[in-house]
């Protein structure tokens, strides 16, 4: 992967995230949640976080001082 594409794909999960940060508060406030749904977008949140953390660490590699 080119660094472009890295930071296109950043990009989307960045956004993938943030829309199911926006899922999980809107279920979670809807009446009686769904608490496998909830579990599933948690779970499905943090692999995302996870491969974000990733490519972050492949645009910025590390320094040794």
């Amino acid at each position: 992967m080119t660094e472009e594409e890295v930071r296109q794909k950043l990009a989307s999960l960045r956004i993938e995230h943030r829309d199911l940060d926006h899922a999980i508060v809107a279920l979670s406030n809807g009446g009686t949640p769904d608490m496998l749904q909830l579990a599933r977008l948690k779970k499905r949140k943090l692999m995302l976080r996870d491969q974000i953390a990733i490519l972050e660490d492949y645009l910025i590699p590390d320094i040794i001082a």
